[in-house]
């Protein structure tokens, strides 16, 4: 095991990590984390506090009962990106049964009205073309890409370094038409898709062309 699986197992062997899957449960309280990992009260404070600083737990309120009221923990939802999504696999059989029922045509339209779907859930750019394409940029870096915006020869060129989409393009390239039309609508203006779906893919658009 090893890359981001391989640090995801090691946090989760922690004790925080422990402490974070018991709070993905629901809310609770030193006493109870502490009883269920046979801590002390204080260890538990400590890797709580630890976790507060990373922004991964959160103090969500008091639990009223017999004495003073107990302070009960629960997980933010940044928390939640640490636990594995199967969303690419899930997407890979998706695409896979839409080849066996769809022509490459129908395949690549249904992909693009996907695409211009994401691009409208977020609010209309304004500005010059650059400033259309740097949300554009932003908007990739949001679903999981490492995009940044270029110009070469005059031209901008939006440039991703991690394809939120790269562990697929290879076995289905049209999974590419879906960024491209994203980023045209975003943007509002014609992109070329000249994407690299080698084993380490890169995310390629180029701005004003056609």
């Amino acid at each position: 095991m090893s890359g981001i699986n391989g640090m995801r197992h090691r946090f989760f062997e922690s004790t925080r990590g422990r402490i974070v899957q018991i709070l993905r449960g629901g809310r609770y309280t030193v006493e109870e984390i502490a009883s269920m990992l046979g801590l002390t009260d204080n260890a538990v404070r400590a890797h709580l506090l630890a976790l507060e600083r990373d922004g991964l737990v959160r103090a969500s309120g008091a639990r009223k009962g017999v004495g003073k009221p107990a302070q009960e923990y629960s997980l933010t939802p940044q928390a939640e990106e640490l636990f594995p999504k199967p969303y690419a696999a899930v997407l890979d059989r998706l695409i896979a049964v839409l080849k066996g029922r769809l022509s490459g045509a129908e395949l690549e339209a249904c992909l693009r009205e996907v695409g211009r779907a994401i691009a409208s859930s977020q609010a209309r750019p304004t500005g010059n073309l650059e400033a259309r394409a740097e949300a554009a940029v932003q908007l990739l870096n949001r679903l999981g890409g490492l995009a940044e915006l270029d110009r070469e020869h005059g031209a901008l060129v939006i440039r991703g370094r991690s394809c939120p989409l790269g562990g697929l393009v290879r076995e289905h390239p049209e999974l590419c038409k879906l960024a491209q039309e994203m980023v045209e609508a975003v943007i509002g203006a014609p992109v070329k898709e000249c994407c690299d779906r080698s084993p380490s893919p890169v995310c390629r658009f180029e701005v004003g062309s056609t």
